[in-house]
């Protein structure tokens, strides 16, 4: 949610109930899989680490998304809050993914997260796995786009 002060809420300091808003906002914005928007969410000089890349800055971060959903196809997201500090929130994940041979994966992984006081993400290290999988082992199959609030998050998947 941007506003026309230019904040992301919700902002820290956190309390558990505004991270796990935070990590929702995150993964609704994920799954929408547009770069443009996502991107938004961080600050303008942003630094992450994602596997061996180390995109820095808004650009590099639509650049490296981009280059990501074109190779990961049927992208589905969960989040769920493990931790969270004043500006901090540690995230543990979970997506599932085809390459265009059709071959399934689910990649597992954890998201350290620091926000500045407008609420925007100005370092995002994250660490992932990634298991194949067959089709007929997904556990994320609603239609792409926002997960449904009914469909079952991580811990109540056995994840």
């Amino acid at each position: 949610m941007n506003t026309t002060d230019g904040t992301r809420p919700p902002l820290p300091p956190f309390t558990r109930e505004t991270a796990s808003q935070k990590v929702r906002v995150a993964e609704d914005a994920w799954n929408s899989q547009d770069p443009q928007r996502i991107a938004l969410a961080y600050t303008i000089d942003s630094r992450w680490r994602n596997r061996a890349e180390f995109p820095c800055g808004r650009e590099q971060i639509v650049e490296f998304l981009t280059r990501k959903w074109q190779r990961e196809l049927d992208y589905r997201l969960i989040k769920e809050l493990w931790a969270f500090t004043e500006n901090r929130i540690a995230v543990r994940f979970a997506y599932e993914w085809r390459d265009q041979a059709g071959n399934w994966a689910r990649a597992y992984g954890n998201e350290n997260w620091e926000f500045d006081s407008q609420g925007l993400m100005q370092v995002r290290y994250a660490s992932i796995n990634d298991l194949p999988i067959v089709e007929s082992e997904r556990k994320f199959r609603w239609q792409l786009g926002r997960r449904p609030d009914d469909h079952p998050g991580l811990s109540e998947l056995g994840l």
